[in-house]
């Protein structure tokens, strides 16, 4: 599968059923998420990879309501960082950029892999700083929801959902986003 083929084939799937997580699988994703570029290559992303059921059932109970969907993953990966990680040039911080980067890198080859890497803002942060040791001048930026696609749909998911988990949501045309030369 070439970069593009997983561009098109990711989605943001909720219907989800289990799939054995390795080690293996954990350091190819954090591996590519490790390549991301970042400012001055201080790579100010950090992971937790939360695959053991008893931690994830404790995550669980930070999600909001509308993400019960996310019970049936297989692993959670949260995803966090602080502003002192990364560039501040000229009044632009960068350390959310570069995350986002290595976000994208990870759920991309996620995706080649066959696995749903789908990330959420549903969630009491400080409840998973907790239950994660995670610092508390960390800031979590997302979770992400790793299993694999199911055919069956996910009973906990509302008609909208449903509507998403089987067509795509529409996507901005070009003219609303790119522009040549100038604004």
């Amino acid at each position: 599968m070439d970069v593009k083929e997983a561009i098109l084939k990711r989605r943001a799937y909720r219907s989800l059923k289990e799939v054995e997580i390795s080690e293996e699988i954990i350091k190819d994703l954090a591996e590519c998420a490790g390549l991301a570029p970042s400012c001055f290559n201080n790579q100010p992303w950090r992971f937790v990879f939360v695959y053991d059921k008893e931690v994830k059932e404790k995550l669980n109970t930070t999600l909001a309501k509308g993400n019960e969907w996310a019970y049936l993953s297989s692993m959670i990966i949260a995803v966090f960082t602080k502003k002192e990680l990364d560039c501040q040039i000229k009044g632009r911080d960068y350390y959310l950029f570069d995350t986002g980067m290595a976000v994208a890198f990870l759920i991309l080859r996620a995706t080649e892999l066959g696995l749903v890497a789908h990330p959420i803002a549903g969630y009491d942060e400080e409840k998973v700083k907790e239950i994660l040791n995670i610092p508390k001048d960390m800031q979590v930026i997302t979770l992400i929801i790793v299993g694999k696609k199911s055919e069956e749909i996910n009973k906990t998911l509302t008609d909208k959902q449903i509507e998403w988990e089987n067509k795509r949501p529409e996507r901005l045309s070009l003219e609303k986003f790119a522009y040549f030369n100038t604004y």
